[in-house]
């Protein structure tokens, strides 16, 4: 069986409305069967997709992430940033992008991180005249940081997938995502100077700007302890997120915003977002399983090793494959799927793993702001009520400067190792 025929197959089921993680199994079982594999392989298979000890922290950094959204921690960090540079022009903007990149470095994921700010920020910039389609946009944008900027979600999986150091795949991410953050705020500043009359907030005084930052300490003083703790080896990232989920549990009830009810609540948001995202990978290494034995990456590095003598090329297509899957695959199903069909290519061209890990969160980002699947868009469009075509078109100055940080860090890989490997 050939390559092309399972990629046809997989898109068969899936433009057939078969869930992702169901149309992964069936294949595979119809592929085993095939080749006459015993049955019982797929149980083992399947207990093997999750028996990890790193993937133990994803759960738990969502039940972190959902706390502090119940808590209302994505307020009080919006308020605090909002009292420092909401003067500036395009400042509530610039907090915006801000408020996502701290919540990033907490939650470790993408949609938590655009439905919390998005809740506090798109009355407060709309109310104050900005366009909409802008904020749309931006927020759309500003949520995927939650991808890249550590405790990632997708790059836990994807050093499970490679076996690559978790906490060298966070320390990666760190310089990119300040990179990006810095794009997007100048986005902000751009949209400003552009539209004479961009709408400025009146300077703070020192003492509010204290009593805003005062307010959110306790989220920015977890994101210090995850991150840290891990960048100094206190504790592994699997580690860092049962401590994180614990802290966030007692910080947010200590200030009286979580009652029983609440925190119910968030361990419900947290098991079905997890019983999904397990059901993907339980699939996805059912399926790399039976991908394996028809030698189907084999075949796959040889066609590209065939055509592509240098990293540039090879990467130049990957990107484009990665576009067009994304239009069809949310990012952690299309992560599950290529990283284990391009690891043999990658390891024959000597592509370092990290490097590689950090450019392909950047590309699945695409996934999250692109129709008809992208998970940002049906956020904000949740949160805002808004038509979705008024949000896509927001995105798209966006996804130009996402395009920019890929380019940075494939010119600059420093951009990625530099604190990883110092």
């Amino acid at each position: 069986m050939s390559a092309w025929w399972v990629v046809a197959a997989l898109l068969a089921l899936l433009a057939a409305g078969v869930p992702v993680a169901f149309a992964f199994a069936l294949l595979a079982a119809v592929m085993l069967w095939w080749i006459e594999i015993p049955m019982i392989s797929i149980p083992l298979g399947l207990i093997e997709g999750i028996d990890s000890f790193v993937l133990l922290s994803v759960p738990l950094f969502l039940l972190m992430s959902n706390v502090l959204l119940r808590g209302g921690m994505g307020r009080d960090l919006f308020a605090a940033v909002q009292s420092w540079v909401g003067h500036w022009p395009g400042g509530l903007g610039v907090a915006t992008i801000l408020s996502c990149a701290l919540f990033s470095a907490i939650c470790g994921s993408s949609v938590a991180t655009a439905a919390t700010i998005g809740n506090v920020a798109i009355g407060e910039m709309t109310s104050r005249g900005y366009p909409k389609r802008f904020v749309y946009g931006l927020l759309a944008a500003g949520g995927t940081l939650g991808v890249l900027i550590p405790p990632s979600i997708p790059l836990i999986i994807y050093g499970a997938i490679t076996e690559e150091s978790i906490v060298e795949l966070f320390l990666a991410g760190i310089v990119p995502g300040l990179v990006l953050t810095g794009l997007f705020m100048l986005a902000c500043l751009v949209h400003a100077f552009t539209r004479h009359g961009a709408p400025r907030l009146t300077p703070q005084s020192l003492k509010q700007r204290w009593r805003a930052s005062r307010g959110a300490l306790p989220a920015l003083g977890l994101a210090v302890l995850i991150v840290g703790g891990i960048y100094t080896g206190a504790f592994t990232p699997t580690e860092a997120a049962g401590i994180g989920a614990v802290a966030a549990v007692l910080l947010v009830g200590l200030l009286g915003r979580l009652n029983w009810a609440d925190l119910r609540q968030a361990v419900l948001d947290s098991f079905r977002t997890t019983v999904t995202l397990f059901l993907i990978i339980i699939g996805a290494k059912l399926f790399g399983h039976a991908v394996a034995l028809y030698d189907i990456p084999q075949q796959i590095t040889a066609q590209i090793t065939a055509t592509f003598t240098t990293p540039l090329g090879f990467l130049l297509v990957v990107a484009l494959v990665v576009l067009v899957v994304g239009l069809f695959l949310e990012s952690v199903s299309l992560l599950l799927l290529m990283v284990p069909i391009l690891l043999p290519s990658l390891l024959g061209m000597g592509i370092d793993l990290v490097w590689f890990g950090i450019l392909f969160v950047i590309m699945i980002e695409f996934a999250l702001i692109t129709p008809p699947v992208g998970m940002n868009l049906f956020v904000l469009q949740a949160v805002a009520g808004a038509r979705m075509g008024e949000i896509v078109r927001g995105v798209v100055p966006f996804f130009a400067l996402m395009v920019v940080a890929l380019i940075l860090v494939y010119l600059f890989p420093a951009l990625a190792l530099w604190l990883a490997k110092g």
